[in-house]
């Protein structure tokens, strides 16, 4: 086999779907079903605004950097299209413009500079006062032409396109080992090896990291509620702000005269929020906001945000020559994604992309671009290293745990993540990460064990829902 890409959301699919198209006998290993991860629970913005990006990449990349980031990303859009034309995808495809927006007028001098920025690096900004939100804004960044669309029906079209060409693709078969090499070797969960000439990490984390990437990688949970409203009283466009925490919102298609609105915010590291009050929190801001809005759905995504606000795309570690990463899309996968796509294929069919110096993952660590983010994030991850190994004064017993919830418990001299099920039965397991050894914590509106270090999180009895982590916690007898 040519090329095995571990990971079947945006960033893996458009991958191995490129690579199809020129030739390379391809496989796709995915732990769960395809496109049902954090593509799976994105709000579906495939725009090149990213909220502040572009003034941030103008001081600490100079305006050739954020020129290129703004070149990769439209390219990504543009790409996209022609894929849906090409394969006739319904994938509720629709143009909107794309807004950046601050409520306060404090922000205003922000939003002004990034309008600038972005009209430097070449995309079609402007700085406007008014906007269609049913609410009174201080200012807003628009760039026209951005896309809104399901990108689940987009990816599974783009699998079934991939497997009439020849590829293969391969669900719930969790990749646990990488041995580099000519070939190189995947070991499987199902204790079946994988052998291919070059391998792509897609898997959003990368679950193997020979470049220490961990360190430059935060992981960053969101709140999304969704109903329906009128269509009248529906955004088109997609709008986002960082005040209050992080609002987006965007609309989609419906039916009977109505749109789906999608809310997201409420940001936080897993593993360290009260999110049932948080989503309380957006909920609230949602219906207050946008009259008639009718909640029926919520859920939760994750991201992981690079230290240095560029995502990471390219070979794998320093020494690498036949393994590739795509990750740290920073809530933005969806051009990310078509973005690593289009260059990991080029880079593994050794053609030069002018933009692949952006995303090296081998760039070094710059004190002036990513010095504060990165002290911040290594300061966390180091409490919770130390914290957790303190042994503390007071803690928790098993009598504690109410229906439904759950706490990590010393039990004869272990740790112990202890949940309760609506039933009033225990259900114990190892409260150490499998990836580096954290200790764990309970959401207890998402059911779930999370790591707040790396961001694995776990099914009450132990099993991975998301990595970096490729082993389940341990059962434990209580």
């Amino acid at each position: 086999m040519d090329v095995a890409v571990v990971g079947g959301g945006m960033a893996g699919l458009s991958t191995a779907w490129e690579l199809v198209q020129q030739g390379r006998k391809v496989a796709v290993l995915e732990a769960g079903r395809l496109a049902a991860g954090v593509t799976g629970h994105t709000t579906a913005k495939l725009t090149a605004l990213h909220t502040l990006t572009y003034d941030h990449l103008r001081r600490t990349r100079g305006p050739t950097g954020a020129r290129l980031y703004a070149e990769s990303q439209s390219a990504a859009i543009r790409h996209a299209a022609e894929i849906v034309d090409e394969l006739g995808i319904d994938c509720d495809w629709e143009e909107a413009a794309a807004y950046t927006y601050g409520e306060q007028p404090r922000l205003l001098g922000k939003l002004q500079a990034e309008a600038e920025a972005a009209r430097e690096a070449g995309l079609a900004a402007e700085f406007v006062s008014e906007t269609e939100l049913p609410f009174q804004v201080a200012g807003a960044v628009r760039v026209t032409e951005q896309v809104q669309f399901h990108p689940r029906k987009y990816l599974l079209a783009l699998a079934e396109d991939l497997r009439r060409r020849g590829g293969a693709v391969y669900e719930h078969t969790r990749v646990v080992g990488l041995t580099e090499g000519e070939p190189c070797v995947l070991a499987t969960d199902a204790g079946v090896s994988v052998r291919a000439d070059k391998v792509v990490v897609a898997t959003h984390y990368p679950v193997f990291d020979r470049a220490l990437l961990f360190t430059r990688l935060s992981p960053r949970r969101e709140l999304v509620v969704a109903g329906t409203i009128d269509e009248d009283r529906a955004p088109r466009g997609m709008y986002i702000t960082p005040e209050q925490n992080t609002r987006s919102v965007r609309s989609a298609p419906y039916r009977d005269g109505k749109r789906l609105l999608i809310v997201t915010g409420e940001h936080f590291t897993p593993g360290t929020a009260d999110v049932e009050e948080r989503f309380a929190r957006l909920s609230t801001w949602a219906v207050g906001h946008f009259p008639g809005f009718a909640i029926s759905h919520r859920w939760a995504t994750q991201d992981n945000d690079a230290t240095d606000s560029v995502p990471l795309v390219g070979p794998l570690w320093l020494g690498s020559r036949h393994t590739y990463v795509a990750t740290g899309f920073g809530g933005w996968g969806l051009s990310g994604g078509i973005m690593a796509g289009r260059l990991l294929s080029d880079l593994v069919n050794g053609r030069e992309v002018p933009w692949a110096g952006l995303y090296d993952p081998r760039r070094l660590l710059s004190v002036v671009r990513e010095g504060g983010s990165f002290l911040k994030h290594q300061a966390q991850v180091a409490r919770h290293f130390v914290g957790d190994r303190l042994p503390a004064p007071t803690g928790p017993s098993t009598a504690d745990i109410p229906r439904g919830g759950g706490a990590v418990v010393r039990v004869g001299g272990q740790q112990c993540a202890v949940h309760r099920d609506e039933n009033g039965q225990l259900q114990a397991v190892s409260a150490r990460c499998t990836h580096l050894g954290c200790l764990v914590a309970f959401n207890r509106a998402e059911q779930a064990w999370e790591c707040p270090c790396h961001g694995s999180r776990f099914a009450p009895d132990g099993q991975i829902l998301q990595g970096p982590a490729v082993r389940p916690l341990e059962r434990r007898d209580i």
